[in-house]
């Protein structure tokens, strides 16, 4: 039951996700990709956006690794490692820092 109740939530993480990071961006070109974004890109954001952006990212590698289940405690700590790392790596890829935090 719970499973089924997630998926719509990693579904709307995502699309928020994309909508919100996607606004926050200067540039004038609509279509972006996961791989545009660095650690500063995302850290820039505040409160609710941030953690927006870093829900994006859990949900898109969950949805990428094919696996719909997750646990939320593992979750958190990954997000606290994620934040460390992107603070000693600004300009890396988001998606890639949080990767091989996952790996």
């Amino acid at each position: 039951m719970i499973q089924i109740r997630m998926k719509p939530l990693f579904a709307a993480a995502l699309l928020v996700g994309m909508l919100g990071v996607a606004a926050a961006s200067a540039q004038d070109v609509a279509d972006r990709t996961v791989e545009q974004y660095t650690c500063k890109d995302i850290l820039r954001e505040g409160g609710s956006n941030r953690d927006v952006a870093i829900a994006f990212l859990h949900g898109y590698l969950v949805g990428k690794s094919g696996s719909s289940k997750f646990n939320i405690g593992v979750l958190t700590k990954q997000t606290d490692e994620f934040i460390d790392q992107c603070l000693d790596s600004p300009a890396a890829k988001a998606v890639d820092i949080m990767t091989k935090i996952k790996g």
